[in-house]
């Protein structure tokens, strides 16, 4: 079912975002961001969060596109319980380049990146939360998924999934969402990447 933007909730909204028949376009504000302790040891909860909620197993994409050119520079889906367990993926923008980024967050935050394709200024992501488990993939084109994480992530009764973006280093960072759909958890095996 395709959603429509006007429908969520923000978390932080942004200063800047608007809305046209095909998607929404966010402007990131200055230092935003999400994270809890590890490493850093600090917590953010400053990010733009578009919620969206849902029932205890969901399968969210979206198409993502933006210019990411700054240290941290991110922009995804992310998936929430509560300030404590969540979860972010899509770009992140490290060590000079673009990368495929999950943060999977339950009381402290962890990160993992990948690079399954370099042309991340037009992509998509896919989330299926389903069974105490979460799975990430990505696309280039809409028809070929690449894994990029099967985590636990804690069961619930239900969640909120919607459009993310955040500029830790700046602000200024302009996204383009669109084709955002949620449907039921689908039920394809892991290694079926359609």
């Amino acid at each position: 079912m395709s959603i429509n933007f006007n429908d969520g909730k923000w978390l932080n909204e942004p200063a800047s975002w608007h809305t046209d028949e095909t998607g929404l376009t966010v402007t990131t504000g200055e230092k935003t961001d999400f994270w809890r302790e590890t490493y850093y040891g600090f917590t953010r909860d400053s990010g733009h969060f578009l919620a969206f909620p849902t029932g205890d197993s969901f399968t969210a994409q979206i198409r993502v596109q933006g210019e990411f050119r700054t240290l941290y520079d991110q922009a995804g889906l992310m998936v929430r319980i509560d300030e404590k367990r969540w979860v972010k993926t899509g770009v992140e923008f490290t060590d000079g380049e673009p990368f495929l980024s999950t943060v999977v967050t339950d009381g402290r935050s962890d990160w993992s990146v990948a690079q399954p394709f370099k042309e991340l200024e037009d992509f998509r992501v896919r989330v299926t939360v389903a069974n105490g488990a979460l799975r990430i993939q990505a696309s280039r084109d809409g028809s070929f998924w690449p894994l990029l994480r099967l985590a636990p992530f804690p069961a619930a009764e239900r969640y909120e999934v919607g459009p993310a973006a955040c500029t830790p280093e700046r602000s200024g960072l302009k996204v383009r969402f669109s084709e955002f759909s949620v449907e039921a958890a689908i039920t394809t095996g892991l290694h079926d990447l359609s």
